[in-house]
């Protein structure tokens, strides 16, 4: 019976030692197939049907309902036509602008000064920016500044843009700078203050110092809120060259949306004023469409914040 016993307690502990192995084993392997189920759910690409659906189909709703609310007023004549157009007289404005060509060239005109505009602003805010974010006696004598300028009315830069550059393209750009620049470089500053201090000694500590270091620690941490200047910084070049186009009129500067939009109120033509309005609405939302929405879903994809789309 002693040797029974015997043997039975040396086994014992051999099979307890055993499952707790087991078990660890079994764990490790759940989580991994947890994490890879995570993986391929982030990774996954909706059905064509399902975007259009939750992506498209509810702007196009909105959009008829709004034409057909407007329509409903016309009918029940809430005002003079003159004052209120049908739909159907501001889609004849666009019928007989693409009957003359005249159309896309409106159009481009406004979005190639915009777009080139935006450029300039973002090659110089962004060092700006970096330079505001970094440096605490820059910070300290240019931030409030930068902040005065970003809440003044673009509109205020028309004026003197005129007496000091002239009815020419160079005065439209500076109006888009001094309007896009300080965004573009408060919302990099932003998101530089919103650098994790962990990142920036990891970084000093691998050896990632100085012009190294903001390339491959500060930028990719303060993307988001950087990617929020830009977009802001496009909202401030956009609204500041309709700003520009609409005071300053001058056969050089052709015929952008802002010159359409005046020419329609000094016409007295409100389907010309709804034409011109509703083709910068257009331009605004595609430029978010196109641009910048396509950016914020891989900066959010790729820190894991965006499963599916």
């Amino acid at each position: 019976m002693a040797s029974i016993d015997t043997e039975t307690g040396s086994e014992t502990p051999q099979t307890s030692t055993v499952r707790p192995a087991a078990a660890d084993a079994g764990d490790l392997a759940g989580l991994e197939a947890g994490l890879d189920a995570l993986e391929t759910q982030q990774t996954r690409r909706l059905p064509l049907r399902h975007t259009l659906t939750q992506k498209v189909l509810p702007p196009v709703v909105a959009v008829v309902l709004v034409v057909v609310v407007w329509q409903l007023l016309v009918w029940a004549k809430v005002t003079d036509s003159y004052k209120l157009p049908a739909p159907s007289s501001v889609w004849d404005e666009v019928h007989e602008a693409w009957l003359q060509g005249t159309l896309l060239g409106y159009i481009w005109t406004s979005v190639s000064r915009g777009l080139l505009g935006f450029l300039l602003a973002l090659v110089i805010g962004t060092p700006l920016g970096l330079l505001v974010a970094r440096v605490k006696f820059v910070r300290a004598a240019i931030g409030p500044v930068l902040s005065g300028l970003q809440s003044l009315p673009s509109v205020a830069w028309v004026p003197p843009a005129v007496i000091w550059l002239g009815l020419n393209d160079s005065m439209m750009y500076a109006v888009i700078l001094l309007g896009a620049v300080p965004s573009i470089a408060n919302g990099l500053v932003s998101g530089v203050d919103q650098v994790p201090p962990l990142f920036l000694r990891a970084g000093r500590t691998l050896g990632a110092t100085g012009l190294r270091g903001t390339r491959h620690i500060v930028m990719p941490a303060a993307l988001p809120g950087y990617l929020a200047g830009l977009k802001q910084g496009w909202a401030f070049s956009w609204r500041s060259l309709m700003a520009a186009e609409i005071i300053a009129q001058s056969p050089d500067l052709g015929m952008g949306l802002g010159q359409l939009l005046e020419a329609g109120r000094t016409n007295s033509s409100m389907s010309q004023v709804f034409l011109a309005i509703l083709l910068i609405l257009i331009v605004g939302i595609a430029i978010d469409l196109l641009i910048f929405s396509p950016l914020e879903r891989w900066v959010l994809r790729s820190r894991g914040l965006l499963v599916r789309g």
